[in-house]
């Protein structure tokens, strides 16, 4: 039994007690067993592990909706001769470049990279898609070793293109069709599998028609669309339809269906996607820095669509990309008082209904049988904290590197800024190592 204590306690519970000024959590295994005044827990559980706030802020763990695994080892990288002036040209010469260079071993580097920046970040879920097509037979189990390894919660699948060739894209069909089998039959509640497809520009209705028969109803789509004008000129070019119709056309919209970024998609497609309960995932930071637009948070939440927070893998740090989706939407609608419960419900609340398709366990909130999915942020406020403006403190007064300890399905990762059961000195190195050597595959030198 471990008790977080001595700490500002924000349980997001709209059920219950939303703020305890003097709270605790007390958990025994994946589940939370009861929140409330330190003061009483602390009596009805004496024999507890104490987990010191040390005056912190107790809240539950961040999710994040859409990310990168294969990008972790870009960090500082630049390959010479890339220059891109488009939003293809950063596809081409920067991540396609680097995932056809990505092997087995490349995948578990960048999966212990992200994951251990995750931990240290507060983010203890992930919804990865991820794309490396110089080895990609076995990519995804590669990745679901590490996610037990680090114990965080993932649901993963890998990035269909036509890009690279029929055969690539067939393998990458299989890896999705692998990985789901082997979800379904582990029930490790811990992973899950989605069917995976790049952006549209880059499949055809015989990919699409492929990736229907594999998938065969078992689970949902996360697919890139709209990010770009690259897809609303090929579809209707090629197709002679919107990306969000050709979707449809093929059935893969749907309630279980992640759909990530929508930046051009017109008022028949948010229809489309409204009337599917197909869910949407918002980017802001990679939007920004691949100039591609804005996502219409605005007009899809009027809608009631079901829309998240991801990062694209530009950060890990779910404040920050919080903080960015609320100045853009403001900067896009050039308006300074819109937005703000949109964005916070967002990360808060949205993507732990995301999760609930797809894990067990009731995520994003503390309370009696959620999981014990804890963070304490090392905060203390010098203006009034309470229940009325905690996400003005979390907005205006928190990043992610803010973090001291994380546990997940009630196993602690980090406790006071340590990683637990972790060598992160070692990590660190075959990291390291594995980087060094994709980057001179990239720039034909050593490092």
């Amino acid at each position: 039994m471990y008790l977080v204590t001595n700490g500002r306690l924000i349980t997001r519970d709209d059920t219950g007690k939303g703020y305890y000024e003097h709270g605790a959590v007390a958990f025994d295994g994946p589940a939370i067993t009861e929140v409330g005044e330190e003061a009483a827990l602390r009596a009805r559980y004496p024999d507890a592990e104490i987990i010191d706030a040390r005056g912190g802020v107790i809240m539950p763990a961040f999710i994040n909706a859409h990310t990168h695994i294969y990008s972790a080892l870009a960090r500082g990288l630049s390959i010479v001769g890339n220059n891109p002036t488009n939003f293809y040209e950063v596809l081409d010469g920067t991540w396609w470049a680097m995932d056809r260079k990505l092997t087995l071993e490349g995948s578990r580097a960048s999966a212990d990279a992200l994951y251990i920046d995750c931990i240290k970040q507060g983010v203890t879920t992930i919804f990865d898609h991820h794309a490396a097509y110089a080895e990609i037979p076995g990519s995804l189990f590669q990745i679901g070793e590490s996610a037990k390894k680090f114990g965080i919660r993932s649901c993963l699948c890998y990035e269909v293109s036509d890009r690279d060739g029929e055969e690539k894209c067939c393998q990458a069909i299989q890896e999705n069709a692998d990985w789901i089998s082997y979800c379904e039959k582990e029930k490790d509640p811990m992973l899950a599998a989605m069917f995976g497809g790049h952006a549209l520009f880059t499949l055809s209705d015989k990919t699409f028609d492929r990736m229907v028969a594999a998938n065969n109803g078992r689970t949902g789509y996360h697919i890139h669309v709209s990010e770009g004008m690259n897809d609303v000129y090929d579809s209707l070019q090629n197709y002679g339809r919107r990306p969000v119709q050709r979707l449809h056309d093929h059935g893969i919209l749907g309630d279980k269906t992640l759909l990530g970024h929508c930046i051009h998609v017109n008022p028949a497609e948010i229809e489309l996607i409204k009337n599917t309960h197909t869910m949407v995932v918002n980017n802001p930071e990679s939007n920004m820095s691949n100039a591609v637009g804005v996502c219409p948070v605005l007009p899809l939440s009027r809608e009631g669509i079901l829309l998240g927070l991801g990062t694209d893998a530009w950060t890990n740090d779910m404040i920050e990309s919080l903080k960015a989706a609320l100045c853009v939407q403001r900067l896009n609608a050039c308006l300074p008082n819109v937005a703000w419960g949109e964005v916070t419900n967002m990360l808060f609340r949205n993507n732990a209904k995301i999760a609930a398709k797809y894990f067990p366990a009731e995520l994003g909130v503390l309370k009696s049988g959620a999981a014990a999915d804890i963070i304490v942020m090392d905060y203390k406020p010098y203006t009034p904290f309470s229940d009325e403006n905690i996400d003005g403190h979390i907005l205006f007064g928190m990043t992610g590197k803010l973090c001291r300890t994380t546990i997940a399905n009630g196993k602690v990762l980090m406790r006071d800024r340590e990683l637990i059961g972790i060598d992160e000195e070692a990590e660190n190195a075959h990291i390291l190592e594995t980087a060094k050597k994709l980057w001179g595959e990239l720039n034909h030198r050593q490092y």
